[in-house]
């Protein structure tokens, strides 16, 4: 078990730590690139700045986890929980967020261009003020409007990017 575990700027590239608890784990700086996260509980971990490019984190529990500035492009996050998330100013470019629960977490200047948004509620989001919702994929234009209306970049045309 890894809970309350102290491993900023740890190089766990390629691990597999699928199902493992990392609850309020300091990950900060991680080098996770690769990882297998699948199913790991990861609620109130701190991965700031951690490197998760690539990683598996299908129906991960991200609820409260720190991702401020936290490099998760091209991850695949299907179906995870990332309730009350602080994913300010992360990389999310290509990500697949298909389902996932992004209640209250704050995407304030987040990079998602590319990212798919298949059946994500971003009207429950907390913030998306200065993200880029660019070129992503499965908002409706109701969606994309909302977004716009609470300062995020989207494009102007509601087929770019489309379901």
């Amino acid at each position: 078990m890894t809970r309350d575990a102290k491993l900023g700027q740890a190089n766990l590239a390629g691990a597999n730590l699928s199902e493992d608890d990392f609850s309020r784990a300091d990950l900060s700086g991680a080098n996770l690139r690769h990882a297998k996260l699948k199913r790991a509980n990861l609620q109130g971990a701190s991965l700031s700045g951690a490197d998760l490019h690539h990683d598996d984190l299908r129906e991960a529990n991200l609820g409260q986890a720190r991702l401020d500035g936290a490099h998760l492009d091209e991850a695949d996050l299907k179906g995870a929980r990332l309730a009350g998330a602080d994913l300010r100013d992360a990389d999310l470019v290509d990500a697949d967020l298909r389902g996932a629960d992004l209640d209250d977490a704050d995407l304030s200047g987040a990079r998602l261009s590319g990212a798919n948004l298949s059946g994500v509620d971003l009207s429950r989001v907390g913030s998306v003020a200065g993200a880029n919702l660019r070129k992503t994929r499965g908002l409706s234009p109701d969606q994309r409007g909302a977004c716009g209306d609470r300062w995020a970049v989207v494009d102007d045309d509601p087929e770019v990017g489309g379901a």
